[in-house]
């Protein structure tokens, strides 16, 4: 090769790599745009810190959910196949990175053949060797110059691929966080109900014989007695529900646990109090604290890259190919003036390909659409369910507020009616039964409110990406 025609391969290199780093071809990320991030609804008073960024135990006192939770994070098998995600693309990335490399192949081999006399002009010349053995050792080695930046696009995927992985590992843990304590306030809930049941139960046998004494006093008539007795297999019958969710409460904490369905050890609903310092802090900086978020934006960015990809395919690849090695007739002579070498620049451009890169590049241009409004769709999902949760626990602390005074007036009620009852014709056992049910309402309305702020903080904080840190 002439100085000359070095020169110009190499201004040709030169100026390729220029429009490539300039970005002819392919394109630099930059974050979505997040101005749909709005502002929180019906928000507390807004705070540049966020509960988001607690350790899980600071928002979660009970010692005994803790241990629970720690188990669920050691043991449970979506955790564990979303950590293996992560194995697996870390193995992605680091196949990506060795694509910058020149691959390297190695071969040897002996051949041995004969030339057919027929195929040669001898001119009748005898005592020819026709039998030939070649002796060859040589390595081969290839490598992609990334001019298009076709090479670093892949590996930018595969790095957001990774990131996303990680990511949805977060997502399964914070999501895993909240689905044990939830599980474990309902069941802790439900053990209140069934507590409150069987203590009413209690008292309605209590007024089943009263209303047979009372009958016998003539101070009322059968139907009370009859009414007595109905009330009380009504609350009867409703045990066996109560203990069947209790089961099944316990049957699903305990898949969340990774061990099989069994009873699971808590305490009670009135050891338990929520925690207050609700603070949500900013929402253009602080819902990037959720996992899904920043899942969204790793599928955008590898979607980004393998449309930087698609484009390249349109341009020719550059390839620089060298071989070398040793190669004698004659095993003897192998290592004496036995030496080739081969060194070879192509480019390669399939001509009938235009057709299906057009269709690679608008299918990949059709999946990143898809995947920015999965990323918008997060942000909105974010925002509402940091509302929703808000706006709960702020009910729920109301209701509560309320219900108190419900059922120490009920509490009242109760008692006047069951004297009235005892010494007045005025009153009928109908209307110390319809107190008393009224009483039995407000009290589960009071385990449900509890339940409410309970599970509205592990909401909030779920939603505002807590629980990885």
């Amino acid at each position: 090769m002439t100085f000359k025609s070095l020169t110009y391969y190499i201004s040709v290199t030169v100026i390729i790599l220029t429009l490539n780093s300039c970005g002819v071809v392919t394109k630099k990320y930059e974050t979505p745009d997040d101005e749909f991030a709005a502002q929180y609804r019906d928000t507390l008073v807004q705070d540049t810190t966020s509960m988001a960024t607690l350790s899980w135990k600071e928002i979660i006192r009970d010692s005994t959910l803790q241990d629970l939770i720690e188990e669920g994070l050691q043991n449970n098998l979506n955790l564990k196949s979303a950590i293996e995600n992560i194995n697996q693309a870390q193995a992605s990335l680091v196949e990506a990175k060795l694509a910058f490399l020149p691959s390297l192949e190695g071969n040897a081999q002996i051949t041995r053949s004969k030339t057919s006399q027929a195929s040669l002009n001898l001119g009748g010349i005898t005592g020819v060797n026709l039998n030939t053995t070649s002796h060859v050792g040589q390595l081969t080695s290839s490598w992609e110059l990334d001019v298009w930046g076709k090479l670093r696009s892949n590996k930018r995927s595969v790095v957001a691929s990774f990131l996303k992985s990680q990511a949805a590992t977060r997502a399964v843990q914070t999501q895993l966080i909240s689905d044990i304590a939830i599980g474990y306030y309902n069941l802790l809930a439900l053990d209140a109900e069934l507590k409150i049941t069987k203590e009413t139960l209690a008292n309605r046998i209590g007024d089943q014989e009263t209303m047979v004494y009372l009958k016998q006093s003539a101070v009322v008539d059968g139907a009370a007695v009859v009414q007595s007795e109905a009330s009380r297999y009504e609350i009867e019958t409703s045990i066996p529900d109560i203990e069947t969710s209790i089961l099944e409460q316990e049957n699903a904490l305990s898949i969340l646990l990774g061990r099989a369905p069994g009873a699971i050890e808590r305490t009670s609903l009135e050891n338990q109090t929520a925690y207050s310092d609700l603070k949500i802090g900013i929402p253009s900086t602080l819902l990037r604290n959720r996992p899904d978020i920043q899942e969204a934006e790793m599928t955008f960015r590898g979607a980004f890259e393998d449309v930087n990809m698609a484009k390249t395919y349109f341009y020719p690849s550059l390839t620089l190919t060298a071989n070398g090695g040793l190669s004698s007739l004659s095993l003897t002579d192998f290592f004496d003036n036995s030496v080739f070498y081969n060194l070879i620049g192509g480019l390669t451009q399939p001509i009938f390909a235009n057709g299906e890169n057009k269709a690679r590049l608008k299918i990949n241009k059709s999946v990143q659409q898809q995947a920015f409004y999965d990323y918008k769709l997060a942000w909105l999902t974010a925002g509402s369910e940091i509302s929703d949760a808000l706006f709960l626990y702020k009910k729920a602390k109301e209701k509560q507020a309320s219900r108190t005074l419900q059922i120490s007036a009920l509490e009242k009620s109760v008692d006047f009616t069951e004297a009235l009852l005892e010494y007045s014709s005025s009153t009928n056992y109908t209307d110390v039964l319809t107190t008393k049910n009224s009483l039995l309402s407000a009290q589960i309305n009071g385990v449900s409110d509890k339940l409410q702020e309970l599970q509205a903080v592990i909401q909030l904080y779920r939603a505002l990406g807590g629980g990885w840190q």
